[in-house]
């Protein structure tokens, strides 16, 4: 199959110049051309080049006007300036404005030949890096998202299902499950996630200011508004907007934002003009919805156009499995992070964490391994475990001296027993299934990768 020719638009008033390029390059390249300015922004947006060849003096439209709106439009073309009034101010006001070369009339066609390779070439390594930026953000987001428990697993594959589509999507779940992490994943595996990803948090903002904030306003629209200003959601244009707390934005707003939903448009505060945004919207809650519908404090359509897609993030109790791999990628940042020496969590310190409730789910556990990494004391998470839940004590593990209390801390005991009776159970279970290990995941409802962690940390068939 034969390669497509990189599609060169030529911009001059002069037609000689156009034919000279063209008989110069046109087997190289597939040259087109335009007389003036305003057929060359007319082709630009119709033909899509690759480069644009533009003369600086014209007639009616000049060349640096022309260069302003290529480069405002959506997806901005490549421009080199042809001039025969090569004076530097030209020069640089070209290059400010985004020219990538300047070539002075009159030019020989191998000249310009060269100056195009080299601008396109640039380009090229230009969109490539962007990608592996972009691959490597996405990756990193992705990461972010630890855990293969069922839960977890369920998530990731809706995640990726929904990320390139327009759809609404409404994650749910309480404070510290990551729903900021899912969002950001839903943003890097879309086409939009070369454009702005935009957070407001609905209940951080006064309700007096939100509109404002997300809408815009118009200068003179109320006291203090001395300027235009746009809002967040003509930010997020050709991008995703992530409300978060969507559950706490005022009633009177929710028109508002339906109407964006629905048509793409609305109008700032104190304007006349109706502004149209190409916008994804993802949502968050950690506030039952149900229950706010019976008490009107969110409408009915708005609620049922948010819920086309609802992402339900488990709670850290309803995924303990996970908690290891949690506690080893915590610890690996934040080794990482504080440029300490890495050093491996004791088993009784992760059973302990394991068998916590965790209120604050993810980010809590976050917050007591970075405690413990700052401090190089794991007796932190101890400490922290006994203010939620008290002093953990049983009848069986009792002590009556203070050599006793010393040689049996809570830490050691509690560790040792729930260590020993998890250790019986997953050999009783790889005994069960003549040590088909994935088998006896499935057996000990735990995922596949955790059992090979706690395998290497029991040392179990060594």
């Amino acid at each position: 199959m034969e390669r497509e020719k990189v599609k060169i638009l030529i911009i001059d008033d002069d037609p000689k110049v156009s034919w000279i390029l063209n008989e110069g390059l046109g087997d190289t390249y597939d040259i087109l051309s335009a007389k003036d300015g305003l057929e060359g922004l007319q082709m630009v947006s119709k033909t899509r080049p690759n480069l644009v060849l533009l003369d600086i003096k014209m007639p009616g439209m000049e060349g640096l006007e022309v260069l302003d709106k290529i480069k405002s439009m959506d997806r901005p073309t490549e421009v080199i300036m042809l001039s025969g009034h090569g004076e530097t101010k030209n020069v640089v006001e070209s290059i400010k404005r985004g020219a990538s070369e300047f070539i002075n009339k009159p030019f020989d066609v191998k000249e310009v030949e060269i100056h195009i390779q080299g601008v396109l070439e640039k380009n090229r390594l230009k969109q490539e890096l962007d990608y592996l930026r972009s691959e490597l953000k996405t990756k990193s987001y992705y990461e972010e998202l630890i855990g293969d428990s069922p839960g977890m697993l369920q998530i990731k594959a809706v995640i990726e299902q929904v990320a390139d589509s327009e759809l609404t999507v409404l994650i749910r779940g309480e404070s510290g499950t990551g729903k900021e992490i899912v969002a950001r994943m839903l943003h890097s595996l879309s086409a939009r996630k070369s454009g702005p990803f935009i957070k407001v948090n609905c209940a951080a903002i006064p309700r007096e200011l939100l509109e404002a904030e997300l809408f815009g306003y118009e200068k003179g629209a109320f006291t203090g508004a001395h300027k235009t200003k746009p809002g967040r959601f003509e930010m997020a244009n050709k991008g995703t907007i992530f409300l978060d707390e969507i559950g706490d934005m005022p009633l009177e707003l929710q028109s508002k934002l339906l109407q964006v939903l629905e048509q793409y448009e609305f109008m700032r505060v104190g304007g006349i003009k109706t502004i149209k945004v190409d916008t994804r919207i993802v949502c968050a809650t950690n506030r039952d919805l149900e229950k706010a519908l019976k008490d009107r404090t969110i409408r009915e359509d708005l609620f049922y156009r948010l819920n086309e897609v609802t992402l339900n993030l488990p709670h850290l109790r309803e995924r303990r499995e996970d908690i290891p791999l949690l506690v080893e990628h915590f610890l690996q940042k934040y080794y990482t992070l504080y440029n300490k020496k890495y050093r491996p969590p004791s088993s009784a310190t992760v059973e302990l964490l394991q068998n916590f409730d965790w209120p604050g789910n993810v980010r809590q556990l976050e917050n007591i391994i970075k405690q413990i990494v700052v401090r190089e004391d794991e007796n932190v998470a101890l400490d922290t475990i006994k203010r939620h839940s008290g002093e953990l004590t049983s009848p069986s593990l009792s002590v009556n001296s203070a050599s006793d209390l010393k040689s049996f801390s809570l830490k050691k005991r509690v560790g040792t027993a729930v260590a020993a009776e998890e250790k019986a159970l997953i050999t009783q279970a790889l005994d069960k299934t003549n040590w088909n290990r994935r088998k006896a995941a499935q057996l000990l409802e735990i995922s596949y990768r955790s059992l090979l962690y706690k395998i290497k940390e029991y040392q179990i068939g060594e």
